[in-house]
């Protein structure tokens, strides 16, 4: 309900009989005092279960950033980290495709103040509409700002303004839409700009105090603070949920904003929240956005380890029936055919509990794991078979794109010459055998009539054998005009080659 103020006449006659309630409430205390009612000592409380109970202390000297137990004003961390904090302001064109609600992230809606699926531009085309407003924060003096691929996906232009009033384009320079994170760049920065480090989101407890900072209903610089209520939280938002919980207040145009915790370091990044629910938010952990960023800086992407196996928690029930003595892990319910699980040695019903020196308690545990590392890579899988332990290496794959997923292209990705001639976009080969991988196929053009498709990696064009995107590349753009070119192609996963041909189109 909305309430307004009252009228001047009102308010007048408020404040008369102000003084009259006041002089009410002081009368004269009667002659006999009233009974003496017994008091608690706090020094020899116990709890139901026997347990002492301390008395709550507070001195000034306790109010530091950090001190358990601490009674503190926020204001002198706020004045030490707002600056950082961030106002992303987005831009798109209409784009009659999008239909309605599905697939939008959690409070992306309210955010625009949709309701009951309308198109947030309209039913056709038109100028350019504002998208929306959310978070962000500054993580290098050089411009480097972090918020969520939800604010910035889809966007023709971004705009970043600080808190101290200055504005600036921004240029995204990559996208991870499985974890929520993006990382973009300011544009005419001078000089240095404030920025805040990421932290140890491991290191925080249930219960610690945290301080979330951003751009509520486009209300800059709005300051929340509470606990960190859970950690680990699936929300079923994507494949590697890991969230933290917090009950600092979080609503729309948080979005992309920092979690700190009492020393001002960023734990988390605002991410969701529960629609119709008060004090429960999500945000991403600061360790996770910590292993995206060098690929996000250094290709645009993220290209994630892959073993190729279906796996579900290990139970009670199922350690009896597999005879393993192991409490958590994952166990294999299927392997993929020519996947590098099948390559090395993994088998049905094996029980794995450690990937590398990451343990592992859960199949999403063990999602997660295999996720941060590099795809090429070697990793030591420990893992119970047939009641035995056993320790397996296994060479990781690139987990491919699944259906429903966007396709990323990396920044160095092939020359607009081919992919413009062949309808062609190739990246260097992530699983460190070389070649040049096909990351997008437009339809209708000489590639999709050839039957190329994303994941393929390029072995041979022509009579060249390549190694990567340069070589192929230049085979490609060489090819005599009218003719059909022989491609050796390999997928992922798989053993063997495949051939193709496409038909060079006349210049």
């Amino acid at each position: 309900m909305v309430r307004t103020l009252p009228s001047r006449r009102r308010l007048a006659r408020a404040l008369a009989l102000t003084p009259l309630v006041a002089l009410g409430a002081c009368k004269p205390a009667p002659d006999t005092a009233p009974p003496e009612r017994p008091t608690l000592s706090l020094k020899t409380a116990t709890t139901p279960s026997g347990a002492k109970v301390e008395p709550a202390v507070y001195s000034p000297a306790m109010a530091t950033p950090g001190t358990p137990g601490a009674l503190m004003s926020l204001a002198p961390l706020v004045d030490t980290v707002k600056g950082a904090v961030v106002n992303v302001e987005v831009q798109a064109r209409a784009r009659p495709a999008m239909g309605g609600m599905q697939g939008l992230p959690p409070g992306l809606a309210e955010r625009f103040g949709m309701q009951g699926g309308q198109n947030p531009f309209g039913e056709g085309g038109g100028a350019p509409s504002k998208q929306g407003l959310g978070s962000g924060f500054v993580v290098d003096p050089s411009g480097l700002v972090l918020t969520n691929n939800h604010v910035v996906e889809g966007a023709d232009t971004v705009r970043v303004r600080l808190e101290d009033g200055r504005s600036f384009a921004a240029e995204v320079l990559g996208r991870d839409a499985l974890t929520d994170v993006a990382l973009i760049q300011l544009k005419g920065v001078s000089g240095k700009l404030p920025f805040v480090k990421l932290g140890d989101s491991d290191g925080l407890r249930v219960g610690d105090p945290v301080m979330a900072i951003g751009n509520p209903f486009g209300l800059a610089s709005s300051v929340s603070a509470g606990i960190l209520s859970a950690r680990a939280r699936d929300i079923h938002a994507g494949p590697y949920d890991d969230f933290l919980q917090t009950d600092a207040a979080i609503n729309p145009g948080n979005s992309g904003g920092p979690l700190f915790n009492m020393r001002g370091e960023v734990v988390g990044m605002n991410t969701a929240i529960i629609g119709g629910a008060t004090g429960i938010g999500f945000a991403v952990p600061a360790n996770l956005i910590q292993a995206l960023l060098p690929q996000l800086q250094e290709t645009g992407v993220v290209r994630r380890g892959w073993v190729g196996l279906a796996v579900q928690d290990l139970t009670p029930e199922l350690a009896r029936a597999l005879r393993v003595e192991a409490a958590k892990g994952a166990v294999v319910a299927g392997v993929s055919a020519g996947g590098p699980g099948a390559k090395a040695g993994l088998r049905e019903e094996d029980v794995i509990t450690s990937v590398g020196e990451r343990a592992v308690d859960s199949a999403g545990s063990l999602t997660r794991a295999v996720a941060l590392l590099k795809p090429g890579s070697e990793v030591q899988v420990s893992l119970v078979r047939g009641g035995k332990a056993m320790a397996v290496p296994v060479k990781l794959g690139t987990r491919p794109t699944q259906r429903g997923e966007e396709e990323m292209t990396p920044r160095d990705a092939t020359p607009a010459p081919l992919s413009k001639r062949l309808g062609l976009r190739l990246s260097e080969a992530q699983d460190g055998s070389g070649g040049a991988q096909v990351v997008a196929v437009e339809s209708g053009s000489a590639a999709e009539r050839a039957g190329l498709v994303p994941g393929m990696v390029l072995t041979q064009v022509g009579d060249q054998k390549v190694s990567g995107v340069a070589e192929a590349a230049q085979a490609l753009t060489s090819a005599e005009p009218g003719g059909a070119l022989l491609l050796r192609a390999r997928v992922p996963g798989q053993d063997g080659a495949l051939l193709r041909a496409i038909e060079v189109p006349a210049r």
